[in-house]
């Protein structure tokens, strides 16, 4: 049974730096796409980063981009993202997932399993 833990989210000041980790008690990263989103108050969820099962291929979303990296260690079936230079609007609950079906891109109605979430609040 696939089972998706988030960990590492918390509060910090902008500019400041967080590494989410989600490990995977399945072992599915390794033959799946998987990715991370995130929902603020009051907004749908959003596409952070996505990587193919390779590990090769990337994609970010533009609002993130250069300040984030999305990564995976198989050997320990953990996905990782990387938050640098964390801003204000970076501030809601992040869900690492896994590929169901479709192309690997950052569509949450493509992603079949789902985390519990980890809070991140960024204050100015």
């Amino acid at each position: 049974q696939v089972q998706l833990v988030e960990s590492g989210g918390g509060s910090v000041q902008a500019g400041g730096s967080l590494r989410l980790s989600c490990a995977d008690s399945g072992g599915i990263y390794t033959n799946n796409c998987a990715g991370w989103f995130r929902q603020a108050p009051g907004k749908e969820r959003e596409g952070v980063a996505v990587i193919e099962a390779s590990g090769r291929t990337t994609y970010y979303a533009d609002s993130v981009k250069g300040r984030f990296t999305i990564s995976q260690d198989n050997a320990k079936n953990t996905l990782y993202l990387q938050m640098n230079n964390v801003k204000p609007e970076d501030t809601a609950k992040y869900y690492c997932a896994v590929l169901l079906a479709g192309p690997c891109r950052m569509v949450p109605q493509y992603f079949g399993y789902w985390g519990q979430g980890t809070q991140v609040t960024v204050s100015s």
